[in-house]
């Protein structure tokens, strides 16, 4: 794991929603649409939120949503160009933002040069290896069947197992840490076999050593996928889901087994870590009750991880995921110019994520902390963090009752964020939260 990571807070967007761009690429392209550079605008904003990275979605040349591919070397002229590129680069390193870009590996568009060949040659094509090909289906539309990525016909699966295939894809990667990117996050993830990934990992590292590696796995053995992958990190869905799902059911039972579990994931890497995302409902339109959103938060800040903060959240965005086309559309909105033109309504959780965020970089070794539990009912539940060359570290106290909660702590401790406390600092009202810091 690369050194800076360990210190790295993450803001996440996804380029072409938020600049504005159109969902398609016109055709014939046309010149580059230069919007870009709308991002240099808000790396303040970044930075005052107290985050020091930059995670981007897709921005390579695409036929829609980024995700489909067509040229991997190219910024999408939606976007703008090379230049645009290289000067959001520059801005970056001269605030000490670092880059994460977003890399689809697993599919492609159709309109990606090597299927574009297949669908004139066919089987006859010097690329049909690329492919999962079926020449046989011949009553299907193209004449032949493909593999395709969760039934969307767009996306066409690449073929892991081709050589070709893993040298375009190092050459990619390497391409554009050469231009300044610091990392990969690796879209799918889980649908590629590891040996590919560790293949190509493997050949990257060894003139890029301190680039990082991301995958997104949203099931499976973690600490394996890591392990056999040689990746850095892979997405926490399973603490994602269960911070609002036991905060929604009252059951904080839940939590703490999950808890358990990412005690056990951080013995052997630190996974990224977040409570939303561009592919799931907003954090603000997930939870059921409003006076919870500090908790999930809190949460987030004070668990061992990389956390990110999906663009938005900070201001209460709200928007719920669909599964149908354009499903995406609530959670993905165009962002204005400025942060200036940012409305008032979500300055209030902008405040508590710099708060939190604070507090994590006053506290940093909560990256590769342990969490412990201390007291746990359905509706209240706290937990201690612990440094990792031991105590003292802090507690975070939950209360999702009516009523108020007094948690019983063993040592005298100093409060830091959340509710008001009382004279001991472990009363936390109903609804309320608290971080307290144990005093030695």
């Amino acid at each position: 794991m690369s050194a800076w990571s360990d210190h790295v807070i993450w803001w996440q967007l996804h380029p072409l929603s938020f600049t504005g761009a159109p969902g398609q690429l016109p055709a014939p392209p046309g010149p580059p649409a230069h919007r870009l550079p709308k991002l240099r605008d808000w790396l303040g904003y970044l930075i005052e939120l107290g985050a020091n990275g930059l995670l981007l979605g897709p921005v390579f040349e695409s036929g829609t949503h980024g995700y489909d591919t067509i040229d991997h070397l190219r910024i999408d002229p939606r976007l703008g160009d090379e230049a645009d590129w290289d000067d959001l680069v520059a801005a970056c390193r001269e605030r000490g933002v670092k880059i994460l870009l977003d890399g689809v590996f697993n599919h492609v568009g159709r309109d990606f040069p090597q299927f574009r060949d297949v669908l004139e040659h066919r089987g006859a094509s010097e690329y049909a290896d690329w492919f999962h090909l079926d020449l046989t289906a011949t009553d299907a539309p193209d004449g032949f069947g493909y593999r395709d990525f969760e039934g969307h016909g767009g996306l066409v699966a690449l073929n892991h197992d081709n050589p070709a295939v893993r040298r375009y894809t190092a050459g990619v990667m390497r391409h554009w840490l050469d231009r300044g990117a610091d990392g990969w996050r690796l879209d799918a993830a889980y649908q590629v076999p590891p040996a590919f990934w560790a293949e190509v990992v493997g050949e990257v590292r060894a003139t890029h050593p301190d680039a990082w590696f991301l995958g997104e796995v949203i099931h499976g053995d973690y600490r394996e996928v890591v392990r056999e992958a040689g990746l850095d990190s892979v997405t926490q869905y399973e603490l994602w889901k269960s911070v609002w799902s036991s905060l929604n059911d009252a059951n904080f039972w839940e939590l703490d087994w999950t808890l358990t579990r990412h005690n056990e994931l951080t013995s052997g890497f630190v996974p990224q870590t977040f409570v939303g995302n561009h592919d799931v409902t907003r954090i603000a339109s997930r939870l059921d009750d409003p006076r919870h959103l500090g908790h999930a938060l809190a949460v987030l800040f004070t668990v061992a991880g990389v956390p990110s903060v999906y663009a938005g959240d900070e201001q209460a965005f709200r928007g719920v995921k669909y599964e149908r086309v354009d499903g995406d559309a609530e959670i993905r909105p165009a962002f204005p110019e400025s942060p200036h033109q940012l409305a008032d309504f979500g300055l209030p959780v902008y405040r508590l994520h710099q708060d939190l965020i604070g507090l994590r970089r006053r506290h940093p070794w909560l990256t590769r902390c342990v969490t412990r539990k201390v007291e746990l009912t359905n509706e209240t539940f706290a937990y201690e963090a612990v440094p990792p060359e031991g105590e003292p570290g802090l507690a975070v106290l939950l209360n999702v009752s009516d009523e108020p909660c007094g948690f019983g702590l063993d040592r005298p401790v100093k409060w830091l964020l959340g509710s008001a406390p009382d004279g001991s600092g472990t009363e936390v009202e109903g609804h309320g939260w608290a971080i307290v810091e144990f005093q030695a």
